[in-house]
């Protein structure tokens, strides 16, 4: 039973890792797909970026300007 559970909280610390890793979004992104401009149209509406991508594909990165100081 322990060796169970040990693998068990093995897998799910795993996955949260390899979900965090694979994603460059931040908490500020709001993608929102706008169909009126096009069938893969995004638009962030934190910060305004937009992109187009192929249809069923939504972003995964933040395309946020870098902040200039």
């Amino acid at each position: 039973m322990p060796v169970l559970l040990l693998i068990l909280a093995v897998g799910v610390f795993g996955y949260l890792y390899w979900q965090r890793r694979t994603t460059t979004l931040t908490r500020a992104c709001r993608w929102r797909l706008d169909r009126s401009i096009g069938p893969g149209h995004w638009t962030c509406v934190a910060c305004g970026a937009v992109c187009d991508l192929a249809g069923g594909k939504a972003p995964r990165d933040c395309l946020r300007p870098p902040v200039q100081q």
